[in-house]
């Protein structure tokens, strides 16, 4: 599977070693890393058991029939791991997303954090019936009404806090200070226990108690007790300013890893010979607690396939069928309104057959050869327009936006174009390819269409094409996150205007258009 060295002197096999050594921020052109390398064999090792869909009975006609289907539907799957009677049997990642890339995994993370409670409850910090406002003396209201004194370490967990509004990371991201102050300016206008509201507020509010009681970040509280032993490396936790763990959100992490968390709740608590969760936690957590909201300790549970499951915005899932001795782990970057969800059960636990099936060599071959092909983004193709002598590094003046953009350049040479991006955030370069894909690292704003992430270094894979001599598209594949932006640009004569769109959202999906001229 590996190439022998090219006429620029990169051999796939050096590219890789590259990527592996933590290079994979150094432009790379994407016709070095066929789907199927960039997928297994990126020297990654997650340390996990591999067998046949056949050893496990697992159907892969149905596997294949969920991949198809979800790229028939224009759902932008990036990854599975599908896990069964104790080995990995199935796995893809559709380039150029990658096993050895990390995803950041929004409310999936909620899970996680679940974790932290449970070892701090076992532990002896505090317990499930401990009230909130006994942790934070400094930081309660003036006025503290009977609702906000009676809530519960349990109402946390169950999403019963009695808020009556949910609140979504990206109200608590741009914001400097404290968020234990902002948690309590939230009106509990329902008695706690009584009225579910999903809400990350409350699961920040469980990352802070066990950082409160602890003295720990819930990241750190856990990297002996359950990441390590795990084999977990490599991970990043977003934090609030004073480094409370962010708790609802901000986990970035392996699919694999997610598989991990499934494997260790499907076998109440315990790796290998160690207990890491008690039993007793794992077997609450996972089971229902709140009846008419399918959900338990920041876990959902489907009753119609008796699975539960650990759900990030945009497509993150990690779901564990108990009865069935299986674990789905998936990543992807699904439209709010698609029903992504639904497509998920109408094929699982449906693969998993009885201890007689054994499927044909022929649909084995096929998931296989479907899965080494994967692949997200379309071949480049290189265009161009007679217009690159007069717009090429050219500076445009860009009127008042609600983006706070100021200034943007284009800079072509013969296989790229640097765009670069002025705004309240800095200077920012999108490194684009013309007759490949390229992959770099940007800190360009994602502001309202990201959900309010303001990264300093993402990675892209990018590649720009003219649709005609006047519109210039580039497409921004950002491979640790949700997010492919499209962004239009069009030149008529000294003006230039600019459109970005993205693929996922849980606000508006296009951005306001920039229009400028050159200077």
């Amino acid at each position: 599977m590996i190439a022998p060295d090219m006429g620029n002197g990169l051999s796939r096999r050096r590219v890789l070693k590259a990527i592996a050594a933590g290079a994979g921020h150094a432009l790379v052109p994407a016709s070095m890393l066929s789907p199927a390398i960039a997928a297994g064999a990126s020297g990654y090792e997650d340390g996990l058991p591999r067998s046949s869909p056949g050893d496990a009975n697992v159907n892969p006609r149905i596997v294949l029939d969920f991949i198809d289907t979800a790229f028939a539907n224009n759902l932008n799957l990036h990854s599975f791991m599908l896990y069964r009677h104790g080995n990995v049997v199935a796995e893809g990642w559709n380039w150029p997303y990658a096993s050895h890339r990390p995803h950041i995994m929004h409310s999936l993370t909620k899970s996680v954090t679940a974790c932290g409670v449970g070892l701090a409850i076992d532990d002896g910090h505090f317990s499930l019936e401990d009230r909130i406002v006994s942790f934070f003396d400094d930081d309660l209201p003036t006025y503290l009404n009977d609702n906000l004194g009676r809530m519960t370490i349990r109402d946390l967990l169950t999403m019963q806090s009695g808020h009556a509004i949910s609140v979504s990371g990206s109200e608590f991201r741009p914001i400097r200070t404290s968020w234990v102050t902002e948690f309590f300016k939230i009106p509990v206008a329902h008695k706690p226990g009584t009225f579910f509201m999903y809400s990350s507020a409350v699961s920040f509010m469980l990352s802070a108690i066990v950082t409160r009681t602890t003295g720990e970040s819930v990241r750190n509280y856990l990297e002996p007790r359950m990441f390590q032993p795990l084999g977990i490396s490599g991970l990043t936790w977003n934090a609030s300013p004073n480094g409370i763990s962010s708790g609802g959100n901000g986990l970035t992490w392996r699919t694999a890893d997610s598989l991990k968390l499934g494997i260790l709740h499907l076998n109440k608590g315990r790796w290998d010979s160690q207990q890491l969760l008690s039993c007793e936690w794992a077997d609450q957590a996972t089971s229902l607690q709140v009846p008419g909201s399918n959900y338990g300790y920041q876990w959902w549970i489907d009753e119609d396939s008796q699975a539960f499951y650990a759900e990030g915005a945009f497509g993150q899932f990690s779901i564990v069928f108990p009865n069935h001795d299986a674990v789905l782990a998936i990543t992807a970057g699904i439209p709010r309104s698609a029903p992504f969800e639904q497509l998920i059960f109408e094929h699982f636990p449906a693969a998993f057959g009885n201890e007689n099936y054994t499927p044909s060599a022929t649909v084995t071959r096929a998931l296989e050869n479907r899965i080494e092909n994967w692949r997200l983004l379309p071949e480049a193709r290189h265009t161009t327009s007679p217009l690159l002598p007069n717009i090429s590094g050219r500076t445009y003046a860009i009127e008042p936006n609600e983006d706070n953009v100021t200034a943007v350049t284009l800079e072509f040479s013969n296989d790229a174009v640097d765009f670069r991006m002025s705004d309240h955030r800095g200077d920012h370069l999108v490194r684009t390819g013309l007759s490949d894909w390229i992959e770099s690292e940007t800190g360009i704003t994602g502001n309202k269409l990201h959900h309010q992430y303001q990264d300093d270094a993402m990675k892209v894979v990018a590649h720009g094409l003219w649709w005609d001599e006047h519109t210039f598209e580039m497409t921004w594949q950002f491979v640790e996150t949700a997010w492919v932006d499209r962004v239009v640009c069009r030149f008529d004569e000294d003006r230039i205007s600019i459109d970005r769109r993205t693929n996922a959202n849980y606000a508006p999906l296009v951005a306001a258009t920039l229009r400028g001229e050159a200077l």
